[in-house]
């Protein structure tokens, strides 16, 4: 009797003991999957901006004199960065050396896109989606360290080899990249567009210039 019961206690345990591995295993597995906001909305929340801004597109503006936007970039004369909730959405958009992008205010914010990061096996995948880029337009991706002040940026895939893309004609793109880690709180996915038409390797590029944060995916 006392060794059966023995045995059934040991028996419950080892059972527990792989319920609790399971459990853990599934956590460290579970898929990350976050939707991107634009960049506008992430900024002008986290610095507690009075009025939603873009600091990296820039409208025209007559009266506007040669400055250095909330985000410390510096802009010529004649443009400054648009108010989101009062510039018209047909406003066109300028580099911050009134270089035009192509584009209008709401091209520029009706990007969207999904990402999902699985960790299997010791690596770490990301497959993102995104629709309403600018057609045939350069990106890259790139990692926030919110962590470290002031915050840092590193390519997504650690190296810069691996982590541009170019959007489809129809403005749409898929991408899957290997990451060195799994994303925390303490970082994000940001997606940088290169309105120099080429990525920049290891950097991010001249922001504001030739490089520009239009939308961001951070985890909970």
């Amino acid at each position: 009797m006392k060794k059966s019961l023995e045995r059934s206690l040991f028996i419950s345990a080892v059972a527990a003991g792989l319920l609790i591995a399971s459990i853990d295993s599934s956590f460290a597995v579970s898929p990350l999957k976050l939707e991107f906001v634009t960049h506008a909305a992430f900024f002008s929340a986290e610095t507690k901006q009075p009025k939603t801004l873009d600091p990296q597109v820039f409208v025209e503006d007559a009266a506007a004199p040669e400055a250095t936007g909330p985000q410390g970039i510096k802009h010529v004369a004649r443009v400054r960065p648009p108010f989101i909730d009062q510039d018209p959405k047909t406003s066109k958009l300028f580099n911050a050396d009134h270089k035009p992008l192509g584009f209008d205010l709401q091209s520029w914010l009706s990007a969207t896109g999904t990402v999902t990061i699985v960790e299997k096996d010791g690596k770490v995948t990301l497959e993102a989606t995104f629709k309403n880029l600018p057609p045939n337009a350069s990106y890259s991706l790139f990692e926030n360290h919110f962590d470290t002040k002031p915050v840092t940026f590193t390519p997504i895939d650690g190296a810069g080899k691996a982590n541009s893309f170019t959007a489809k004609a129809d403005g749409t793109a898929s991408v899957t990249v290997n990451l060195p880690s799994m994303p925390t709180h303490d970082n994000a996915v940001l997606v940088i567009y290169n309105s120099g038409g080429q990525p920049h390797g290891m950097e991010r590029g001249q922001i504001g210039v030739d490089a520009h944060h239009q939308i961001i995916a951070r985890p909970e």
